[in-house]
């Protein structure tokens, strides 16, 4: 293998001098490389690439660590799905507020919707007031402004903005006025029982791709031309130049800021008379492509829905409505994309770890547990179910359902063998990166708790399946008094001891077993925050 540049191959080392382990912060400044500096031996094999540098230093870089990422900015066009009002003829990406708060995964698929498509509708959201809050506080922060930390969309005696009329509203972005522009919107229905009043979303990265695609002189003048926006109340002045039409430095669409009700138009005679004409005939262009009928996606929120949308993407409206035909009444808050984002790549990454952990239960679980009845992957997920079925808490579940983890990965061969392969300890230090004590303190002391049962127990020893009493005797037997009054005085023992219990009951060949995929939930639930 040929070494790449020197200094960015030595500024990505991974180890724990230069990475601290947590969050994978550089513990130096890129100053503090030395001048020269050179690789002096580099092995390549298997397992990955070991450099040793000029300095004395040693990396050690794990097979496949410098795979490429994907091209260019998530948020740009090409990590999207760009669509037109068909695209959903079979139905919103939606799903139903309960679900989305029981389930981590169902919560990451609406998440994922917004990243992909621009939108997510939640149903069933209490038609209550300030529960548009606790929508975005799911996933992220309020970004509050000058209309507060929520603000009522709904018909008022003295407007200050359009928005609260009952005038029909055109595609368009909130806030364009700001830097940075709220990127996430979050609109809740507490009523809406008034004729007209319906909502629709444009996929402002769609039409400014037909723009380029019919009209690329247009398509560059909007791209590169900064235009002012304005808003101003009793106490608020507000106002940002952006063009209309955002891009990346490698020329991808990223942002869409479209709003002609606050558009500083009288400001753009700087522009001179040749350049306002060009600009009017782009700007007048792009506006007939977001009115296309078919980029609307029309649809009326009732009570309870709350609709979450990427403001730097899609174009809201709404249709006219009559407020003497009865009542519309919104309420929405602003958010960010980021803290989205965020909560969307930790639900991925736990979703990962059950993944692998699923993969095991479903191979090396299927097989032989040392010469019990049942199969490793059967006995563990028994043990979770009698867990559950006593009403313990999630962290014990989750104990329960993962306590013989360090057999996998041929672990268990070594007690097959007559070998104590500790695999409590084991077990625990696979499972530390993702869950906290609560979970892995009672798996790493559930053997101990056998030992500690064994000595303290009158009948305990008795009830040992044979392959029990087998492995006992690996593991040191049972515990001295001095042993026992140790375990029974660490703050997690108790829940060892109530993990073992269900240990030993959960090898029964007869039993119903639940699948890995029924834990799911709560184990995303019990993971580390």
């Amino acid at each position: 293998m040929s070494v790449p540049d020197p200094y960015w191959l030595r500024d990505n080392c991974p180890c724990p001098e230069c990475r601290d382990p947590r969050g994978g912060q550089k513990l130096f400044r890129i100053g503090d490389l030395p001048d020269g500096l050179a690789a002096v031996e580099a092995v390549e094999d298997a397992a990955g690439l070991t450099v040793r540098w000029s300095d004395g230093h040693r990396s050690r870089y794990p097979a496949g660590w410098d795979a490429p990422a994907a091209d260019g900015d998530d948020r740009t066009e090409h990590a999207e799905r760009l669509w037109a009002a068909a695209d959903f003829a079979r139905g919103l990406p939606e799903a139903d507020w309960g679900a989305y708060l029981a389930d981590p995964e169902e919560r990451a698929s609406v998440l994922a919707a917004v990243r992909r498509s621009g939108f997510a509708l939640l149903r069933g959201v209490p038609a209550e007031e300030r529960q548009v809050l606790r929508v975005a506080r799911s996933f992220g922060y309020v970004r509050e402004t000058n209309y507060g930390e929520l603000f009522d969309v709904r018909v008022e005696p003295d407007p200050a903005n359009l928005a609260f009329t009952g005038r029909a509203i055109a595609p368009h972005t909130d806030n364009p006025y700001r830097d940075p522009v709220p990127t996430l919107q979050l609109l809740h229905c507490l009523r809406n029982d008034c004729a007209g009043g319906d909502s629709g979303l444009v996929d402002g990265f769609r039409a400014a791709a037909l723009l380029r695609a019919e009209d690329p002189a247009a398509f560059a003048l909007l791209a590169r031309t900064p235009v002012p926006f304005r808003y101003r109340d009793r106490g608020t002045e507000l106002s940002a130049e952006k063009p209309l039409i955002g891009l990346d430095p490698r020329g991808a669409i990223r942002e869409v800021r479209f709003n002609d009700r606050s558009t500083d138009t009288a400001a753009l005679r700087a522009l001179g008379p040749a350049g306002l004409g060009a600009f009017y005939a782009a700007y007048r262009r792009f506006a007939a492509i977001t009115l296309r009928p078919e980029l609307r996606l029309d649809f009326r929120l009732a009570p309870g829905d709350c609709l979450l949308f990427d403001n730097t993407r899609l174009l809201h409206a709404r249709t006219a409505f009559e407020p003497g035909t009865g009542h519309r009444h919104l309420q929405g808050c602003y958010a960010d994309l980021d803290s989205l984002s965020s909560t969307l790549a930790v639900l991925r990454r736990r979703a990962a770890v059950l993944d692998e952990l699923e993969a095991l239960f479903e191979g090396e679980g299927a097989g032989e547990y040392l010469g019990e009845a049942v199969t490793m992957a059967a006995h563990m997920l028994q043990a979770a179910a009698l867990a559950r079925a006593a009403g313990a808490p999630p962290a014990l579940v989750a104990a329960a359902l993962l306590h013989d983890v360090g057999h996998f990965r041929g672990s268990g061969l070594e007690s097959t063998a007559g070998t104590d392969n500790r695999h409590g300890a084991t077990a625990a230090a696979r499972l530390a990166p993702h869950f906290p004590p609560a979970v892995t303190e009672p798996v790493r002391l559930h053997v101990d708790a056998k030992r500690y049962l064994c000595a303290t127990e009158p009948g305990y020893f008795d009830r040992l399946s044979p392959a029990s009493v087998r492995t006992l005797a690996l593991q040191g037997g049972p515990m001295s008094p001095a042993e026992a009054a140790a375990f029974a005085a660490h703050p997690y023992g108790a829940d060892a001891v109530t993990v073992r219990r269900w240990d030993e009951a959960a090898k029964d060949p007869a039993a119903q077993t639940p699948a890995f995929a029924a834990f799911r939930p709560l184990l995303l639930e019990s993971m580390r925050r």
